[in-house]
């Protein structure tokens, strides 16, 4: 066996992809929204017919993908998806969108450009520690991803059925990439699907770490600088498409029918 070093340029490492055709991208994108769903629902983010996870539509930015009203994360499929106006009327597909999917993402496209994908869901840790009207501490390394980087929209006034309501969230949303819904639960953005989604997750994951912690005792925060450090170590949208790969390859192998 021959144990010399192989050359770095030889060796495997995946980056998003780039199109030059836009077809291709925008079934790139409906492939991923729907991994993502799915993840959802294997990871239990489902709540009867709250949540969504939305996708803006490569050639029609104003436009966005979503999953429709009442169908589970765990059942969907590309061929479900449905396309959705900046009215909120649905262009493409046989399903009625979720009216708070709409009046929530259709506010927070508009106000941040750069964001390809929005995920919200009532998960159960997010629920919680949004119920406190806190942020996300620095307690883990995992945490520090969202470290200065995350919102409060610290109101509630009923299930958001109008995009002024949506247009409020997506303010206090402002130029971060998560925000916690007071008494609600969580909403993350991304330059693609997978780094939203992989934000969402990893975000309820933290929210589950510091409930428990602070559950166990008192506890030890990282420091500004180091948070600071490890934020511009985690917490780009690159490393959140990188981190979200291992979970669709899984999702992938196992739920063979999401690109019918």
């Amino acid at each position: 066996m021959n144990l010399d070093p192989i050359p770095q340029d030889q060796l495997t490492f995946r980056l998003p992809p780039t199109f030059d055709d836009v077809e291709a991208e925008r079934r790139h994108r409906q492939e991923r929204l729907v991994a993502a769903l799915r993840l959802f629902g294997r990871f239990g983010f489902e709540e009867g017919v709250a949540g969504h996870i939305t996708a803006r539509d490569p050639e029609h930015p104003d436009h966005f993908w979503v999953n429709p009203f009442g169908m589970s994360f765990k059942h969907i499929k590309v061929s479900d998806l449905i396309l959705v106006n900046h009215e909120g009327q649905v262009v493409h597909g046989r399903y009625h969108v979720n009216q708070a999917a709409f009046a929530i993402h259709s506010m927070i496209h508009q106000a941040r450009p750069d964001a390809v994908a929005a995920a919200h869901s009532h998960s159960v840790y997010g629920k919680a520690l949004s119920s406190l009207g806190t942020p996300l501490e620095p307690l883990t390394q995992d945490a520090c991803a969202f470290y200065e980087d995350h919102g409060l929209f610290d109101d509630y006034t009923g299930v958001v059925l109008e995009t002024e309501e949506g247009r409020r969230i997506a303010a206090a949303l402002g130029s971060h990439k998560a925000v916690i819904l007071r008494n609600h639960g969580l909403l993350t953005v991304g330059d693609s699907v997978d780094a939203a989604a992989w934000w969402f997750i990893t975000m309820e994951r933290s929210c589950q770490a510091q409930l428990l912690a602070k559950a166990a005792g008192p506890t030890v925060s990282i420091d500004h600088d180091q948070a600071k450090l490890t934020h511009g170590q985690i917490g780009n949208d690159l490393v959140g498409w990188i981190n979200f790969q291992p979970l669709y390859d899984q999702i992938v192998r196992s739920d063979t029918d999401m690109f019918d």
